[in-house]
């Protein structure tokens, strides 16, 4: 027999089989134990895919689990980049790390497990084109597909041109970002003069 107190227990599984993936904090603000939860891994009933984030065994994973996970273990970060096409379905890139946004002056996380890779951008291209979205119980913040395909073409030395070229692409043949709203993300960054002639080769060719 369980030597876990039974409504700790049962008040942990309610939560997990709930919420997808659940933090520490916030099953220990529902009274549930360490040891509870510890008790609770060793049975085999719940996992501990990172620090401080608890699910319960066996649960379905998807190719967003990864992001979620990144996301409830750093504060106002953002979705960017490869992961970002991922997310918004215009890459069949399988990014080795989540790629993440933070503030120019923000401390960077220190993060073991998932493997997160930090871009700095200034505060005003942080908040612009963001989108939020629950997955698995934890909200992440995303750029949109617009900004990030601009995103992409600007930091194409960090990911690769074709990747962006298949953001892009993707983005347009989806119908998911339109060249008005590639043009208003591009003239913020700076960088519609790189972006212009492979839109309207794309344009052209029907993407």
């Amino acid at each position: 027999m369980s030597r876990t107190p039974a409504p700790q227990r049962a008040n942990a599984i309610a939560l997990l089989e709930g919420g997808g993936l659940i933090r520490l904090r916030d099953l220990q603000r529902a009274g549930v134990g360490p040891e509870t939860l510890s008790r609770l891994v060793r049975e085999g009933v719940a996992t501990r895919p990172a620090r401080g984030l608890y699910q319960l065994a066996g649960a379905a994973i998807d190719a967003r689990h990864t992001l979620a996970e990144a996301s409830a273990l750093t504060s106002k970060a953002v979705v960017c980049l490869t992961s970002a096409l991922q997310f918004h379905e215009l890459t069949l890139q399988m990014p080795s790390a989540v790629w993440m946004a933070i503030d120019r002056a923000a401390w960077k996380p220190r993060i073991e497990y998932p493997r997160i890779r930090f871009v700095r951008f200034g505060t005003k291209a942080l908040s612009e084109g963001v989108e939020h979205h629950t997955v698995e119980g934890v909200s992440i913040a995303v750029f949109n597909p617009a900004k990030t395909i601009v995103d992409c073409f600007r930091y194409r030395n960090k990911i690769g041109l074709d990747v962006a070229l298949e953001g892009l692409r993707e983005g347009l043949r989806s119908r998911k970002v339109t060249p008005d709203q590639l043009w208003q993300f591009a003239r913020q960054a700076r960088i519609w003069s790189v972006i212009k002639p492979y839109l309207e080769a794309m344009v052209a060719d029907g993407a």
